[in-house]
């Protein structure tokens, strides 16, 4: 596993109790921010490769980060869902399943 990497609050005490030892440092505000936009992707990626079974706790994950992405920027959740909605209005959902396949000139 890769290190220094950023990990959940009790990962630290889940190691201790494990017998194991491990050493953390707490990231200024802007390394926190980019921390957790990387985060954010090593959680995609592994919604991505999740198997079915595995699928609920990995989006589960990506939903902790975009809350602590929210928070640390100091928007809402309805400040989000608001704009959601109205990129849904504008540009549509996935409800239709489409993929684009070409582009014409």
């Amino acid at each position: 596993m890769p290190y220094p990497k950023l990990v959940r609050d009790r990962i630290p005490v889940i190691i201790a109790e494990s017998g194991r030892q491990c050493r953390t440092t707490v990231l200024t505000k802007p390394v926190f921010l980019v921390a957790l936009r990387a985060k954010l992707v090593e959680e995609a990626l592994e919604v991505q490769a999740a198997m079915s079974e595995e699928l609920l706790t990995e989006l589960a994950d990506v939903l902790e980060v975009v809350e602590a992405l929210l928070t640390t920027y100091g928007f809402t959740q309805a400040q989000v869902h608001a704009v959601q909605q109205q990129r849904r209005q504008t540009r549509g959902g996935f409800e239709s399943r489409r993929q684009l396949e070409w582009v014409g000139e």
